[in-house]
């Protein structure tokens, strides 16, 4: 009864853990000419008591965005509104999904022109 009982939970697990084990898809874009693929990662919320949560997003979450071979992982930041990702360096916001905003503060700011 004890090996049968233990087949049908892992039997479970296997079935209900496929949604669990997705991994994110990538969105595409071009940007400034090249191929560029960000991909949004919903990371273990650190402060729940943080109100914005807007798109879905909560504290915790992060984008990865690969490009002209850098590989950036942007965390969310608590600006309210649309979700932005900042290292400091690089910055990621999707007002218009198809038309992202990307840039690269250096000195001066570089927008970098994006679009599906």
């Amino acid at each position: 009864m004890t090996r049968l009982l233990s087949l049908v939970l892992v039997l479970l697990m296997l079935v209900s853990a496929p949604a669990a084990w997705a991994a994110p898809v990538p969105e595409r874009y071009l940007c400034d000419g090249d191929g560029l693929e960000a991909t949004l990662h919903n990371g273990a919320v650190d402060a729940s008591e943080i109100p914005n949560s807007e798109a879905g997003t909560v504290p915790g979450a992060f984008i990865v965005v690969q490009w002209r071979g850098l590989s950036l992982q942007l965390p969310r930041t608590n600006n309210a509104g649309i979700p932005s990702y900042t290292d400091g360096r690089w910055w990621w916001q999707a007002v218009d999904p198809d038309r992202p905003i990307f840039k690269e503060y250096r000195g001066s700011v570089k927008t970098y022109a994006c679009s599906r």
